[in-house]
């Protein structure tokens, strides 16, 4: 088994998969006027694709633990390709936004069978930490790379690009994957009970959940249909959570629920990803509006971010796990960002990209480098193989949704306000994100953790801790 080859398909993915959450923003203006679209069929471009991949991650984590990580990754690289070529040669909104939706579900599968490779390819300890932190050091960057491919390509080749590039990036990725991941003979379970009413009820509910929080901050939280949307969605999560506890072979085994490491990570990959995002979208707009930079120059300021993610969370995996343990970093890292967002609250207009901007994103980018593997590695601490798709589709759900809600409590902020004052109070609420997210990582973990040298073997279905961790 070629563990390089392994991490590289791994890490590649998750990359094509975050990077189509950012890159078609800068192009969108290009798509209007190419295909005559209007504002509301416009928006449905970036809708679509965040509605499925939020929807559909539980299911594709649990997909991958019962029909084999392979098998689930290959048909969602497929699937994602096959999707892109036709968004970039569509003619007509109807066909790009349903090219949109195939390719949000093929993503949706990616992520957790990507994941759950590296957790049960790599042991808990050194080799895992490093792993993950080189795949946490993707996930950090693929937002803010995503901006600046797409001012680039749409400057450059054409809107176009901006979906046909993934098509020869999935096509190699696929073909490696064929070769180089191990086969799932033996170690899926097809045959077991699949619970579909779980799977539709959760399914249902994160879509329309995903959908309320995007349109709320369009049409008003108070509205009539908002409020329909948010009713349906807790009806449906509701009756899930009774079918969870009825059923002989539930989506969501009472092993995962009762595990409170993998719980407060979950918390903290919501609350790091919701201001992470919010941050990049809020940034993007104050760079853009306030400050006057084109979008390639927008682009290019967020390389600091990018590059500080990167380094930090190679250093992260690779050292720092180990010494201070994951409660402490995702503490540090949320703390680190709640910082650089009060940096960001002074800027005005006219303001210096070296002094002014500068500190605040390098700060940003070690934060999220900081934050992002621990708490996939907090998610996967303890985890049995034949949990870990499901392990990873949860953090990789409360992720998505996590930045839906931080855009969208942003996105209120600013069209209730105008002009700079708008933005400062915008700063504010990713703050309090931040903020939250450090006290609910301080007190939510366990003060002493499952240790990642070498888990004491653990029966099948059961999570339990392997040797203390250090004391965090």
């Amino acid at each position: 088994m070629n563990k390089g080859s392994i991490l590289a398909i791994a890490c590649a993915a998750q990359f094509m998969v975050v990077l189509d959450v950012a890159i078609v923003n800068v192009a969108l203006p290009s798509i209007q006027h190419d295909l005559g679209l209007g504002l509301p069929t416009l928006q449905w471009i970036i809708i679509a694709y965040g509605l499925m991949l939020g929807g559909f991650l539980l299911l594709g984590g649990r997909m991958a633990d019962l029909l084999g990580r392979r098998r689930v990754l290959l048909a969602g690289l497929t699937l994602f390709t096959f999707a892109s070529l036709v968004a970039g040669v569509a003619g007509s909104a109807g066909l790009l936004i349903g090219a949109r939706v195939l390719q949000g579900f093929g993503a949706a599968l990616i992520p957790p069978a990507a994941l759950s490779t590296l957790a049960v390819t790599f042991p808990e300890g050194g080799e895992r930490n490093r792993a993950v932190g080189l795949y946490g050091a993707v996930t950090g960057v693929s937002a803010s790379v995503g901006v600046i491919a797409s001012g680039l390509l749409t400057d450059g080749a054409g809107w176009r690009w901006v979906f046909l590039i993934n098509v020869p990036i999935g096509v190699v990725l696929t073909a490696m994957a064929a070769v180089f991941l191990p086969a799932d003979a033996g170690d899926h379970r097809g045959r077991e009970r699949f619970d579909v009413a779980g799977a539709v009820t959760v399914t249902g509910g994160l879509l329309l959940l995903v959908y309320a929080l995007s349109r709320g901050a369009d049409i008003g939280w108070g509205t009539a249909a908002t409020l329909g949307l948010f009713a349906a969605a807790v009806v449906l999560l509701s009756a899930f959570v009774l079918i969870e506890r009825r059923s002989r072979a539930p989506l969501v085994p009472g092993s995962a629920v009762g595990n409170r490491t993998l719980a407060a990570a979950n918390l903290s990959s919501f609350f790091t990803f919701g201001a992470f995002f919010a941050l990049i979208f809020l940034g993007s707009l104050l760079m853009q509006q306030v400050l006057g930079y084109s979008p390639t120059r927008t682009g290019f300021a967020w390389l600091a971010t990018t590059a500080a993610s990167f380094v930090a969370a190679a250093i992260t995996g690779g050292k720092l796990v180990a010494l201070v343990g994951v409660r402490r970093l995702l503490v540090a890292g949320q703390s680190l960002l709640a910082i650089s967002v009060l940096l960001l609250t002074r800027v005005q207009a006219g303001a210096d990209f070296a002094t002014d901007l500068l500190p605040a994103l390098l700060v940003a980018g070690v934060a999220g480098g900081i934050a992002a593997p621990a708490a996939q590695l907090g998610a996967l601490s303890g985890v049995t193989p034949a949990m870990s798709g499901l392990a990873s589709g949860l953090v990789e759900t409360t992720r998505e949704i996590g930045g839906v809600v931080g855009v969208a409590a942003v996105s209120t902020v600013l069209v209730s306000r105008s002009g700079a004052n708008a933005f400062h109070a915008a700063f504010w609420v990713i703050f309090a994100i931040a903020a939250l997210g450090a006290l609910t990582a301080a007190i939510g973990f366990p003060r002493r953790m499952a240790r990642e040298t070498g888990p004491e073997p653990a029966p099948p279905h059961v999570s339990t801790p392997g040797r203390p961790m250090r004391q965090t």
